[in-house]
């Protein structure tokens, strides 16, 4: 049975199914939707996709996977990339005498 709640997934991320563990595992259906797979295992070569909040830096996550932390870190440092840099001080004039 399909559940209808919505869950953000990880944009452009797909990691092999059997490199996650099956309440995790989201896999697109024909139709758009996505459900849980939690047949173990999966096909050798079958794709996922994994919820953002278990790749979001600012999320509180044990460290489950190796790849998970290695791209938790990446969208930590993609976020202090896309931070725009504060305005420069204002220049100061020694007072004139």
């Amino acid at each position: 049975m399909l559940e209808y709640d919505w869950v953000m997934l990880e944009p452009h991320m797909a990691p092999l199914a059997h490199t996650v563990p099956a309440e995790h595992r989201w896999i697109e259906l024909s139709d758009g939707r996505v459900t849980v797979y939690g047949v173990c295992p999966p096909a050798q070569f079958q794709r996922c996709r994994i919820a953002h909040r278990l790749a979001c830096p600012a999320q509180p996550l044990p460290d489950s996977w190796p790849w998970l932390t290695a791209l938790r870190g990446e969208n930590a440092r993609q976020t202090e990339r896309d931070e725009p840099e504060p305005p420069p001080p204002p220049e100061q004039w020694p007072d004139a005498d």
